[in-house]
């Protein structure tokens, strides 16, 4: 039962660890293109490039502040990772 349990752990580490690092881009992501949705609707402009260039602001922004953090935990999984396979191949 043992050789079941390790492999689902780790892939619900894996995709925890993936939830963490993506929502700080999306979320950060998602609320600029609803602001910048709201105000196209409110002002009737349509241009392609008006939401596109926050959105890529914000993005910039968002990997500048959080990306060590990022990082750091990518970095912790993948010494996890590693530190499994060296238990599992004994």
């Amino acid at each position: 039962m043992d050789d079941i349990t390790a492999p689902l752990a780790l892939a619900d580490q894996m995709l925890w660890t993936t939830a963490l690092v993506a929502a700080p881009i999306l979320l950060a992501s998602l609320a600029v293109g609803l602001v910048v949705g709201v105000i196209q609707a409110a002002t009737s402009v349509n241009e392609q490039t008006l939401t596109f260039v926050p959105k890529l602001a914000i993005t910039a922004l968002v990997l500048v502040i959080m990306g060590g953090s990022m990082m750091a935990l990518v970095g912790d999984f993948t010494q996890d990772v590693f530190a499994q396979i060296a238990t599992i191949s004994k």
